[in-house]
């Protein structure tokens, strides 16, 4: 159950993108201590132009091999997302070739009443997950 998102700029081939997901999904379920099969990601492609990814003044050198993932999760631990910050970095750099300055993370928070994974139902608060 977390819901990634990822921005990337269009171009990669289909292993490229699949290695890539699977490198991200990995990381989550060694970290967050998630089932195996819970796995929401959903990747939009963008032209270069239509995605402006600046530094916020720390000097990083962004390309177009640039990954922004958006995580909507129920709350973790600070050290748990150190560690996926950390991990997802070393991971994609070493499996994936990406950059630690191409990699942008942001996880919003929410609650157990603010997932619904179908039939109109509140999983988590019915004790069906």
């Amino acid at each position: 159950m977390p819901l990634l998102r990822f921005d990337l700029i269009e171009g990669r081939d289909k292993a490229s993108l699949k290695k890539l997901l699977d490198v991200v999904h990995t990381v989550v379920v060694e970290v967050f201590e998630v089932p195996e099969r819970d796995r929401y990601q959903i990747v939009h492609e963008h032209p270069a132009e239509h995605m402006i990814i600046e530094d916020t003044g720390l000097g990083l050198n962004r390309t177009n091999n640039i990954v922004v993932l958006s995580i909507v999760s129920k709350a973790r631990p600070k050290e748990k997302k150190q560690k996926f910050y950390s991990l997802l970095s070393e991971r994609l750099e070493a499996e994936c070739g990406i950059a630690p300055s191409d990699l942008m993370v942001s996880i919003v928070e929410n609650t157990d009443s603010d997932w619904s994974f179908g039939r109109g139902e509140a999983q988590f608060l019915t004790g069906r997950l």
